[in-house]
């Protein structure tokens, strides 16, 4: 564990004030959910909890069929992280964080569809650095209750490649029915 240099005390109503450079790192924002569990040397741990993160598994199944039947590289993404990848790199997507552009794109709740080579292309994972790697990309946030969990992505490498409606309907059809399985 990386230590911090930084004490907290515990109030007399047992909370505990998580540094802002921490909060920061871990994009940590006020009214976010934290996971509280503890290890067998008896340290808590305060994790940032991920709803789309507890469907791991079923959104890696579903990215394999996206890519399947797409014929693209499928993303699925909580918050913060891809969890799921299909078609691609695992190295180069799993667990790796979000850029900021992407990042922003979900806040807004945008739909993003690059259909023509010529666009730009949104960087993935904060590790792109800013290099137009996919020729066309469709984006679809997967909403619940109103707030934004992740994302569906889909990508492509292909020089010709266009993403249209029909990639479009099967990464909404993807999001809202993740989003549903949020509510069961």
């Amino acid at each position: 564990m990386k230590a911090t240099g930084v004490v907290r005390r515990i109030d007399d109503l047992g909370r505990i004030v998580i540094p802002k450079e921490i909060r920061r790192t871990l994009h940590i924002k006020e009214g976010d959910p934290l996971e509280i569990f503890t290890d067998k040397e008896g340290e808590v741990i305060l994790k940032k909890y991920s709803p789309i993160g507890e469907l791991s598994e079923f959104a890696t199944g579903y990215a394999e069929t996206l890519s399947k039947t797409t014929g693209h590289i499928a993303c699925i993404t909580d918050k913060d992280t891809v969890i799921a990848v299909s078609g691609g790199s695992k190295k180069e997507f799993l667990e790796k964080s979000l850029s900021p552009e992407l990042e922003k794109v979900m806040e807004n709740k945008e739909i993003y569809t690059s259909k023509e080579n010529n666009e730009l292309s949104l960087p993935i994972t904060q590790n792109d650095n800013n290099e137009r790697r996919y020729n066309s990309q469709v984006i679809y946030p997967i909403i619940s209750d109103g707030d934004v969990i992740g994302s569906v992505i889909l990508l492509s490498k292909e020089q010709n490649t266009k993403m249209g409606d029909t990639e479009l309907k099967v990464v909404q059809s993807a999001a809202g029915f993740l989003s549903s399985q949020m509510n069961v």
